[in-house]
């Protein structure tokens, strides 16, 4: 399916009790790459896993393309072209990594898992290895390989880089800006490394405190040092 647009309108969630996210609304256009900053615990993991469907919501509401998946469960989502990669890197790590990304295809053939190993060609050298024998790069590569195999029109990214050895990252984020390149997917990403996420996204949206504190591109947020520091901490 081709990529659609993300429209998250007065979202209220959290755990339990808790609540984390209060009146977060964004929308983000078919087929744009969006950076989501902010410090550590100001509900940037929460906000996308409320969007896919993994949290208590309060209030809000959450479409992708013209559908209202509010109401819908995970599985639901996923159906309706969410695609999620978790901070946790969740793969099975008792199956080998070709075992694993059979997962993702849904109803596509088998052979569409070659498009896996042409985005990431150590799948490819390490196809009969199990996941518990990868290395945490190779799983992340791993887990989000599973994620695009099945299309999905939406893919939130959560911290992909972290942890990472920087020969690794550099090939992660070329794997996303190719796949971002196609217009298949609109993708937005939770990262720690700023410089690199905003090398990749066309919009911004900065989290603190649970809520949206600042919107815009990459360009205004450059010119707008004063703003690095106080919601990201940074000198910039």
């Amino acid at each position: 399916m081709p990529a659609a647009s993300l429209e998250v309108s007065d979202l209220t969630a959290g755990y339990g009790p808790t609540r984390i996210l209060e009146n977060v609304s964004l929308s983000v256009e078919a087929g744009r790459r969006v950076a989501v900053l902010g410090r550590n615990g100001v509900g940037k993991s929460t906000l996308f896993a409320t969007i896919a469907g993994q949290t208590r919501r309060y209030g809000g509401r959450i479409a992708i393309g013209n559908e209202d998946i509010t109401e819908l469960p995970g599985s639901g989502r996923a159906l309706k072209g969410l695609g999620y990669v978790p901070q946790t890197r969740a793969i099975f790590k008792s199956l080998t990594v070709e075992e694993n990304l059979q997962v993702g295809l849904k109803d596509r053939p088998h052979s569409a898992i070659q498009e896996a190993y042409e985005m990431f060609p150590r799948l490819h050298e390490r196809r009969r290895n199990l996941g518990s024998q990868l290395s945490g790069g190779e799983q992340q590569m791993l887990t989000t390989a599973r994620s695009i195999l099945g299309q999905p029109s939406v893919l939130l990214l959560d911290e992909p880089l972290e942890g990472l050895a920087p020969v690794i990252c550099d090939e992660l984020m070329a794997a996303f800006s190719a796949l971002a390149a196609t217009g298949a997917m609109t993708i937005l990403m939770i990262e720690q490394r700023i410089q690199a996420a905003l090398n990749f996204a066309q919009d911004v949206f900065i989290l603190e405190r649970g809520e949206i504190a600042w919107s815009g591109t990459p360009a205004q947020l450059e010119g707008e040092p004063e703003t690095v520091e106080r919601l990201l901490g940074v000198a910039h």
